[in-house]
Parts: C-alpha cells; structure tokens; sequence
C-alpha cells in the first residue's frame, strides 16, 4: 500500500502548533470521555488562521468546565490517516447519499499508519439522523474483502435496516491526510489538514487547499462550544464528506450538485491531476 506524501502546508502547522499547546489526553481517556460511535457531526472548512483563534480559546486553561485537550500517543499530536472506500460498480454508496436515501451506508479499510492499527468500518445514518459507526479490527492477512468482514458487514445491515449487503464491491476512493483531536466531556473535534483524495478506478487525484483546516464537531445532542465559536467567526456548517466531495471534484459528469460548491472551495477549481 503507497500512500500521497503529507506536505507541510500552513494547515498542517496549525494542527500541529494548536495540538502541542493544549494538554493531553491520552486514547483510553478520550474513548472514555468522548467515544462518540453514535454521534451529531457537523463538517466546517476553516482557514488555518481561524481555527487557531478558535482552538486557543477551547484550549485555553481558563475556560469554564475545563480545557479541551489534545490526543497524544507516545508524545505525538497530530496522525497520519489512510482509507480505502469500498463501494459497488455503479457506486451506490454515493448515489445514496446524493438522494438523502435513509438506509444509507459507507463503508471503508482505515489505517492509522504511526500505530499500524487497522479498522474496517461501517457508518450507518441512524433513526435521528445521527451518524452510527460499527468497527471491526483488521489483522494480519485481513482484508475488507474477506470473509471475516463480509460477515460482519451483511450482519451490520440486516440488524440496522434489514438488507442485505451488496454483492459486488471494489476499491473507490483512498484519501490520505493529517488529524489532530480534541476532546471535552461528551465533545469531540476533528482537525484534519493535507487531505488528498485520490481515485482508485480512473486514476485522478485532488489535493485539499494548502491553508484550510477540515473540521468535524462531534457530540450526542446539540451544538458544541466549537460549533458556537466558529459561527460568531462566520464560518458556517459546510455540505462536506471527503467521499461524496472527492467525487464532485474528481468526476464532475457524476451528479453531484449537493457538493460541488464545498469541493471547490476545498479542492479549487484546478482539473484533477492524472497520476500514472
């Protein structure tokens, strides 16, 4: 597996400088505070200057109700993260979430390649319109093709909406970037900059804006402080999924209107690169 190199762009120091000065938190603590497999996600694009403003003010030491701190593993702050989407032929992974279909699903191989921890996932949209992630470890020779995980994805369907899982599925997209996270009680955000989005059937690849910060603010119910400062910094929640929007920008005959508008802004207006 060969992922995209990482550049060292201006969102990729500001995750970086905003994790370093925070406080940690380390994984067991922050599974315990914030988990978050069912969960409210809203997406932001936000440039690196802003979200350091933003970040200062959550991490800050004074805040009432305490600090929001940084995940930190062996005295790292921010992770490199590989997928792999896997979707049908005709992708209907994509197309059920441009028709807002309620029994809608993705379904992905995650790597967290400082650690070598392999998950393959599942995210189902739930009855409230929360999203809901089921996970099952990869190890050695697994593959999200195999058995193993064949089994537990056509389980995952038949208990949460009573169908059966595709019989076709293939590689769609891979997407490489950096993360930090932060988390309070039942609040977590996710910070990712360097996002590159790379089309595993025609071989096109699209690169996120050097200075813009990918933020998603997770929580059970309503908006959290992060939400609330970044609206009084006018930035607005943004109709963003890596998958959907990689496509919008990667294919644009795809019918794809729902995203074109955040693709651009994250991707420019530049046409893919080919790559060999």
């Amino acid at each position: 597996m060969t992922t995209a190199p990482v550049r060292a762009a201006a969102a990729v120091r500001a995750i970086g400088d905003a994790a370093h000065g925070a406080g940690p938190v380390s994984l067991d603590e922050l599974n315990e505070r914030a988990s978050l497999l069912a969960r409210f996600d809203h997406s932001y694009l936000v440039p690196a200057d802003t979200f350091l403003r933003v970040v200062g003010r959550l991490t800050h030491p004074h805040r009432p109700g305490g600090p929001y701190r940084a995940l930190a593993i062996d005295g790292r702050r921010a992770f490199r993260y590989h997928s792999v989407y896997y979707d049908t032929p005709e992708l209907r992974s994509f197309h059920d979430h441009r028709q807002g279909r309620r029994r809608r699903f993705k379904i992905r191989e995650r790597v967290y390649e400082d650690t070598g921890e392999r998950q393959f996932e599942i995210k189902l949209k739930g009855p409230r319109g929360d999203t809901v992630k089921r996970r099952c470890p990869l190890t050695g020779a697994d593959t999200p093709l195999g058995p193993d995980c064949r089994g537990f994805l056509t389980d995952t369907l038949r208990t949460a909406y009573g169908i059966g899982a595709p019989a076709a599925l293939e590689p769609s997209l891979s997407t490489d970037y950096m993360r930090a996270t932060f988390v309070a009680d039942g609040e977590r955000i996710t910070c990712d900059a360097a996002l590159v989005c790379h089309d595993l059937r025609i071989g096109r690849t699209v690169r996120c804006t050097d200075d813009l910060v990918l933020v998603e603010t997770k929580t059970t119910g309503h908006l959290t402080e992060a939400d609330r400062l970044l609206h009084a910094h006018g930035i607005r929640p943004a109709v963003f999924t890596k998958y959907c929007s990689a496509f919008a920008a990667l294919r644009p005959a795809l019918p794809a209107n729902r995203w074109r508008r955040t693709a651009r802004r994250a991707f420019g207006a530049a046409a893919p690169e080919p790559t060999c």
